[in-house]
């Protein structure tokens, strides 16, 4: 490679990795960990169900209990389950018939509890695993920028990948089996960079990609919206089949008796395998009432199988049907592989274990670029304003990024004891707590300091997590093994051995010079 070139790969990859180092540590931080989103959530709760993503509802019971809260003739009704808990999603559409009070004209989206029936709002529904889940995209940042600002950091983490691929290509091999600690500063860090960008390489690149492509996708499609669709947006969303057929109100009562139960079950029974993950029931109790029940293959089945029946309720006639096995589409893969790849659904705790720690990897991998710019920048021909500064900064780096590891578990605790903790309390708990960190640090000065008491308090509050649980709700983890409660029992055992590790990295850890 000729020098221009390099220069110009080795720019690119600084720049771009300067710029979004903070954001993209926060990203794969909490995007680790919103990988056990649903064991977190069922930890918070103290329940534990079955892992399987296909609802479990007694949907007849279930629609007579809210037909009571809140009148749902001539209603559309959306019966989904966002992940795997003791509660399903719940949209419905204000009523159609336009002579019903204004009250039933008004749409609802709550939370139902499968067992009792109770619902809760979005806010009562909210926890510490959803916080850490729409931290990992900044959908706390109001929409749209956080969602672009996330996609636009996965875009240029794509770029810094691929200019780092070409900086280190002629000798991607031979680097990849050297590591140096006993050298100076910048040789570690180098070392370190170099060999776990290497193990991370594949996982970074998949998540650069479809982290980019869920975030700004509305961005890329806008010019063939407007271009081939003349600025329809339905048209496009009918195309890519995320819009249901829409069937006329009729505004006649339906004279027989329906089973929800019964048309769910039959759906279930045209494919064995077949996991139901959404019920939508348009026109509720009009003669042109219409039940499209929908769901997918089991992964290790068939990894993209999408299925779904379209039953006209009054005489229970297939109105249209997608066989999940013989008739997944391109587009079906297209959407789906990305999904699964991203969230990786599919492969049990191993996988999402294997994801956690190149998750962390990665984390590692963002902390070592931005100590060798620094180490890089710390010479002493250059002027001592110039010096303070690049340590300024990369100590404001440094103090946002790991103090999210001690506030992170500290969250853990308090959305335990003080259960259910509000979202605007749990909101100044993690950030207001994480502000405070990130200031002391800050106004501290001390690199080293900074990263050990981290890993230290990290350490100290993980370990309290699963003695907080079995103080709280008397689910120490051996019970909840004995009770067969996997999720609370993972989440428990998983703190034990991540506290476990940083304590034992914070106690090995040489104190290096400060840089002033």
């Amino acid at each position: 490679m000729n020098n221009r070139n390099y220069n110009i790969y080795f720019h690119t990859h600084t720049v771009s990795g300067i710029v979004i180092s903070v954001a993209l540590f926060v990203i794969f931080f909490a995007g680790s960990f919103s990988f056990f989103r649903d064991e977190i959530i069922n930890w918070e709760r103290s329940e534990s169900t079955a892992l399987t993503k296909e609802i479990q509802l007694d949907y007849n019971n279930a629609l007579q209990h809210l037909d009571k809260k809140y009148i749902l003739h001539g209603r559309n009704i959306t019966i989904s389950k966002p992940s795997t808990e003791e509660r399903v999603a719940v949209y419905m559409e204000g009523s159609k018939d336009t002579l019903t009070p204004k009250k039933q004209q008004e749409g609802q989206f709550f939370y139902l509890d499968n067992k009792n029936y109770k619902s809760y709002t979005y806010e009562e529904s909210y926890s510490l695993g959803e916080l850490l889940y729409r931290l990992h995209f900044f959908a706390q940042i109001p929409y749209p920028v956080g969602y672009y600002l996330s996609g636009f950091t996965a875009l240029f983490f794509l770029f810094a990948i691929i200019t780092g691929v070409l900086l280190h290509w002629n000798k991607i091999v031979s680097n990849f089996y050297i590591f140096r600690p006993k050298e100076k500063l910048k040789t570690l860090w180098t070392d370190a960079h170099t060999a776990l960008g290497m193990i991370g390489l594949p996982f970074q690149f998949v998540y650069a990609v479809t982290g980019a492509f869920f975030m700004i996708k509305l961005l890329i499609v806008a010019p063939a919206v407007m271009a081939l669709y003349g600025g329809d947006q339905n048209k496009l969303y009918k195309e890519l089949e995320y819009t249901d057929a829409d069937y006329k109100f009729e505004n006649k009562k339906l004279a027989n008796p329906f089973d929800i139960n019964a048309i769910v079950v039959k759906a279930k029974n045209n494919w064995t395998d077949f996991e139901i993950t959404r019920v939508f029931i348009q026109n509720y109790g009009d003669t042109n009432m219409h039940v499209l029940v929908e769901g997918e293959m089991l992964s290790h089945k068939k990894f993209t199988g999408i299925g779904k029946i379209d039953y006209r309720v009054a005489d229970e006639k297939v109105i249209a049907k997608k066989d999940p096995i013989a008739q997944t589409s391109y587009l079906d893969v297209v959407k789906n592989v990305l999904y699964r790849i991203h969230f990786g659904d599919y492969g049990g705790y191993a996988l999402k274990i294997i994801s956690f720690i190149l998750g962390i990897i990665t984390c590692f991998v963002i902390i070592s670029g931005v100590m060798i710019w620094l180490v890089a920048r710390q010479k002493n021909n250059l002027p001592e304003k110039k010096r303070k500064f690049n340590a300024a900064v990369v100590r404001i780096y440094l103090a946002i990024c790991l103090s999210m590891y001690p506030i992170t578990a500290l969250a853990f605790i308090g959305s335990k004891i003080f259960y259910p903790l509000s979202q605007s309390n749990l909101f100044t708990l993690y950030f207001g707590g994480w502000l405070l960190l990130t200031i002391f640090f800050i106004i501290k000065k001390n690199d080293s300091f900074t990263n050990k008491f981290c890993l230290i308090s990290g350490s100290i509050l993980g370990f309290l997590i699963p003695v907080t649980n079995g103080i709280v709700t008397g689910n120490w983890f051996w019970n909840s093994f004995m009770e067969n409660k996997i999720q609370i029992f993972f989440i428990d055992v998983f703190w034990i051995f991540l506290a476990s590790i940083s304590l034992y990295v914070a106690y090995h850890l040489k104190p290096k010079k400060a840089v002033s």
